[in-house]
Formats: structure tokens, C-alpha cells, sequence
């Protein structure tokens, strides 16, 4: 399909820069553009951390900027059913989950895109920062051309059906590019700050969020011997690779000399959840936090097969460096990860994504980092 061919694109518009460019860039190029704002939470909706009525006043601004319509969509049902309800889950079973991943796939490229289609759209685009590219008539995701700001990681779980409908505008682009060009056409929110918020909890405090759904039952930390350090207030509420908010001071070996290493700051290496207990090491680069494998389970594939074993590279979480590995598969079907160095904190229930240089070809859930 021809790249000159003009479209009706239903542009997901967030209150954000990214997805205010989108729209501007795709106008510019003569395609035919509405505005969506997608409402994917009301739990707590008047609350101060909750920013949606905010984002909802900014898009409009920028519709009306650009001249296109926006329609209000509240998707909260939907998300709280494919989205939220498994999140708890993973976060009861002791792993610590991406929803971010999950609500690309479920909501933005599902909901959003069904919606879409309902009101005679060709295509959507969102302010990703990625890039499709179609050969052969099959389409692969690239990453963003900004080193800093690629999310592929989040996208990995598109199909080639939702990739053939995507466009992602931004891609391309730096994100000071993105800004210049907002603050040129004078788009009003070009100065926003970015969230960093997890897709719908906004910027309130993790844990006191987590508090009102997950129940928490108390336990030990121990250190990798088995001695106490101190109590946590409930496994979900940490995550591996964690060194903020234990609450534990160094336990000082009897006779160690100064510099030893007992000051060093702790962090969770693992949770036993038959015992309820955490445990924790000291030192960044404790054996405990080194993983040279992996083995990720609920796979999916953006060319719809899994890739041949082989070399490639991956990430085991978001903002991190590809790292070279072996790809193979376990007996079980299981994604299995071979490092050429062992990865830090390796966390089951966060995403592995595979690559192949720029482009990413999906991957799975953790289900285990293994030790050999």
C-alpha cells in the first residue's frame, strides 16, 4: 500500500506532546483526522493524583488547535476486565507485571482500534515511539529512532492484523524534534512534562495504591544465610532488584574490618512465596541478582511464528541496553534466553523482548530466571 495514499486515521490523543504531533503530522500530509481521548480508569477519579480530566482539557486544546474533532471514549470496563484483573493477579502470585504492555495489546491496539473501525477509520496512530515497516506484504516493528525514547519494548505483543492498521508518526523523530515542531505550530501543550506513570495509576505513590487491592501479609526478610534482617509488609509490594523502602540497615559481620562491604546498600533478590519470605542481598552485583538465562512463557510473535533458534539479542526490562543471547525453546514450548553475560534482576512476570538489530520480534512473560 502506498505510503502517499491518504487515509482516515483515528489518532489516539492522550493530553500528551507525542500524540499532539501525531495528529499535526498526519493532517499535514493531507489525511483525514479524528481524535480519540481514551478513558481507561475511574476508580478514583476525583483524586489529586489522578490526571485524566486534566488530559482530557489538553486534548481538546490541541483538536482544536488542529482543527479536527475529538470524541470522548471511556474504555474503564474493558480495562479493568483485560487489563487491571490480571495485573492483581500477577501481582498476588508474587511477580511484578507490565500493564503498559498488556494495555497496548488489550485496549490501544483492541478496544481502540475496534472502535476505530466502528467510525469508518483506515488506520490509527498513537505518539509511540516505533516503526512500521511493510515487506513482503507482512509487516515488522522497528524501533523508535530515538535511542532514549524506543517503545517497541511495550508494542512487542502486536499482531500482524494490528500492525498493518498502526501508524506511529513519531517514530522517526527525536523527541526534541517532537517539541520543536509542538512548540512551532504553537500546540499548547508543548511544554508538558511526559508521564512516568504506569498506564493507569498515574504519579500517586505504588504502594499506596497497590494497598487498597491487594491483601498483605507480613513476613521476614532474611539475607541469603537465613538471618533475619527485618520484616516486610507483604511480598507483592516488592519487586526484584528493589533497594528503596526495605527499611534494614547492614548486619555487620563479628571482627569484619572497615570497608568490607557491610555498609553496602541492600537489594531483593527473590521471594519465597511458600514461606512468605524476602530476601535480600547487599551489593549491587551480589551473585543472587545475576541471572545468565531465562525462560519466558505466554509468547507472542509479531511475523506470528516463533523465530528460529539462534543468535539475537534482548531486553528483560524497559530502558536497558539489548543484550546479546542464544533464543532457543524448552521442552514445555517455553522461550528460552541464553546471555552472553548475566542480566541484573531478571523479574518473573515483566516482558522479555527479542531482537534482530531494529527489529523486534516479540517475546514473553518471565516465568523464571534460571541459574545456569
Amino acid at each position: 500500500m502506498s505510503s502517499h495514499k491518504k487515509h482516515r486515521v483515528v489518532v489516539g490523543l492522550s493530553g500528551g506532546v507525542d500524540s499532539a504531533v501525531t495528529a499535526h503530522l498526519l493532517k499535514a500530509r493531507g489525511h483525514e483526522v479524528i481524535g480519540i481521548f481514551m478513558k481507561n480508569w475511574e476508580d478514583d477519579d476525583d483524586d489529586e493524583h489522578c490526571s485524566s480530566r486534566q488530559d482530557f482539557l489538553d486534548a481538546a486544546s490541541v483538536a482544536d488547535v488542529l482543527g479536527i474533532e475529538i470524541e470522548h471514549v471511556n474504555f474503564a470496563a474493558e480495562y479493568k476486565d483485560r487489563v487491571f484483573e490480571s495485573f492483581l493477579r500477577e501481582y498476588q502470585a508474587g511477580r511484578t507485571p507490565n500493564p503498559d504492555v498488556l494495555c497496548n495489546a488489550e485496549i490501544k491496539f483492541k478496544a481502540f482500534l475496534d472502535h476505530a473501525m466502528r467510525l469508518g477509520a483506515e488506520k490509527i496512530a498513537t505518539g509511540h515511539y516505533a516503526r512500521v515497516r511493510e515487506v513482503g506484504g507482512a509487516f515488522q516493528l522497528l524501533k523508535g529512532l530515538d535511542p532514549l525514547k524506543d517503545q517497541s519494548y511495550f508494542l512487542h505483543r502486536l499482531t500482524q492484523a494490528q500492525l498493518a492498521k498502526a501508524m506511529f508518526p513519531v517514530g522517526h523523530l527525536p523527541k526534541t524534534e517532537v517539541r520543536r515542531i509542538a512548540a512551532e505550530i504553537g500546540l499548547p501543550n508543548a511544554k508538558k512534562k511526559d508521564s512516568t506513570g504506569i498506564c493507569f495509576i498515574g504519579e500517586r505513590p505504588f504502594r499506596e495504591f497497590l494497598n487498597r487491592y491487594l491483601s498483605h501479609q507480613p513476613g521476614p526478610i532474611r539475607d541469603e544465610r537465613g538471618r533475619k534482617l527485618g520484616e516486610h509488609v507483604g511480598l507483592s509490594f516488592y519487586t526484584l532488584g528493589q533497594r528503596q523502602g526495605l527499611g534494614i540497615g547492614g548486619v555487620k559481620e563479628k571482627g569484619a574490618p572497615r570497608g568490607s562491604g557491610e555498609h553496602e546498600p541492600w537489594f531483593v533478590a527473590a521471594k519465597d512465596i511458600a514461606s512468605n519470605t524476602l530476601i535480600a542481598v547487599q551489593g549491587h552485583d551480589h551473585p543472587l541478582l545475576l541471572s545468565p538465562a531465562l525462560a519466558a512463557d505466554d509468547l507472542s510473535w509479531i511475523a506470528g511464528r516463533a523465530p528460529a533458534a539462534g543468535h539475537a539479542a534482548a531486553k528483560t526490562r524497559y530502558r536497558q541496553a539489548d543484550a546479546p543471547c542464544s533464543v532457543g525453546f524448552d521442552a514445555a514450548g517455553r522461550l528460552a534466553l541464553r546471555f552472553a553475560d548475566p542480566q541484573w534482576a531478571v523479574t518473573p512476570g515483566q516482558s522479555a523482548v527479542v531482537y534482530d538489530g531494529e527489529v523486534c520480534l516479540g517475546g514473553g512473560v518471565i516465568a523464571a530466571a534460571l541459574t545456569e
